[in-house]
């Protein structure tokens, strides 16, 4: 077979139909899951202004500083691929006033997203989010509703619950972060040569971004720096607490991780982070918080915001490690098959009125014998054969074979759409 010179770009990958049924699984449970907890869907556009990343993701972050695809188009603009899904949302939230006049605004999305990352398993370059995004609530009991909206749905999809572990912190806001950010600057400056250039670097930019630093080393210096929670404001504190006693009340068994920070300059007082057995490094699946202050980023009014996003292939491969398949509905309950050039039309006939009838239905369009279609019927997973031949086509009537069983009866042509259907295919 001659092989094509062309091949997917680096860090991108063709879902194919296996791995296709899996993202709209994953989509469809997302789909029923978060519309029970009020929210809609919303698709963004897969680029935007440069600057609504910048803006909303932070100049210091490593997104922004390394991973955007950005590009000019025609007229001269700086556009780039989006690397996350929430400024985008914000941004439309902003445009079409979906919070005016002390409206919330409750929204999910599902698509691909871009960074410029090393390929390796879990990480691609393009890869698939679903996320929501809740806008212009302020109180700790939607963080406890987003937080327990994704435990629901790692465990609707089979992640066992035994395999997971919710992290959870509060990283303050513009009245406590601003001194505690000094005081880890000030550290990281102390311990200098026992830490990696970047996490220096980090001192003068973003020093919170320390503490997710991989290095080993960085990781044991950072274990001793001054913690967030012991110097969040008396509001700060007061929600987080309010937060826990709800997730508490709820059975939600978490873990408090004084070290997560998350990833994005826009995040404020609750962080999660979801994180799954057996993806070694590369082991968190999902996790969010609060941003309340990104809409004023945009220039809007002040409007609290908190959302998350989950990865798609990282929940594959949390999945494939605990050994759950994702369900793969069968290609066509009813095959229909034909003994003889001369029952072509009536066998297309009959396959259209099947699939009319809301029954998924197939047939042949390569001349196979009999006995071959018979193997592709069993290979597709197919309920039921149909088999019209020329004695079918004399008694106008059909055989109907239960796959399973082997059971065979025959069946008016006219009849053959309504008597499966009814059955579910069988």
């Amino acid at each position: 077979m001659a092989q094509s010179t062309y091949r997917a770009p680096k860090g991108t990958e063709d879902l194919l139909p296996v791995k296709a049924r899996a993202w709209e699984h994953l989509a469809r449970v997302a789909q029923d899951l978060f519309s029970r907890y009020g929210y809609e869907p919303i698709a963004t556009p897969l680029f935007e202004a440069t600057d609504v990343f910048v803006r909303g993701i932070g100049e210091a972050t490593d997104i922004v500083g390394k991973e955007m695809y950005t590009f000019l188009d025609k007229g001269g603009r700086s556009l780039t691929l989006r690397p996350e899904g929430t400024a985008s949302v914000v941004r439309a939230v902003i445009e079409h006033h979906l919070t005016a006049n002390g409206q919330s605004a409750k929204l999910y999305y599902a698509g691909p997203m871009f960074r410029y990352e090393r390929p390796q398993a879990g990480r691609m370059r393009q890869f698939w989010e679903i996320g929501v995004e809740a806008i212009g609530m302020g109180e700790p009991t939607l963080d406890a509703e987003v937080i327990v909206m994704l435990m629901r749905f790692f465990a609707a999809v089979g992640v066992p619950s035994e395999r997971m572990r919710l992290l959870l912190n509060s990283m303050g806001d513009e009245r406590c972060r601003p001194a505690y950010r000094e005081k880890v600057a000030s550290y990281i400056w102390k311990h200098a040569g026992d830490l990696c250039e970047e996490c220096v670097r980090r001192a003068e930019t973003n020093p919170l971004r320390a503490f997710d630093c991989k290095n080993e080393g960085c990781r044991t210096v950072m274990a001793g720096a001054p913690l967030l929670r012991d110097e969040l404001c008396d509001e700060c504190a007061a929600h987080y607490a309010e937060v826990r006693r709800i997730l508490d009340a709820a059975g939600v068994t978490y873990v408090e991780d004084a070290s997560l920070v998350r990833g994005l300059d826009y995040y404020t007082r609750t962080v999660f982070e979801v994180q799954a057995e057996g993806l070694g490094a590369q082991n968190a699946i999902g996790g969010g918080g609060r941003y309340d202050r990104l809409v004023e980023e945009f220039g809007g009014a002040p409007t609290p915001g908190l959302g998350f996003a989950l990865g798609f292939e990282r929940t594959l491969l949390a999945l494939e490690a605990a050994g759950v398949e994702i369900p793969a509905p069968p290609k066509a309950e009813v095959f229909v098959a034909r003994a003889g050039e001369s029952a072509a039309l009536v066998v297309f006939e009959v396959t259209r009125a099947l699939r009319d009838a809301g029954v998924a239905a197939e047939m042949d369009h390569q001349g196979r014998s009999l006995k071959a279609q018979l193997k592709v019927a069993d290979r597709i997973g197919a309920r039921a054969v149909v088999i019209i031949g020329d004695d079918e086509l004399a008694s106008a009537s059909a055989v109907v074979r239960d796959m399973s069983s082997g059971v065979e009866e025959r069946v008016p042509l006219g009849e053959i759409a309504g008597r499966v259907a009814s059955a579910g295919g069988r």
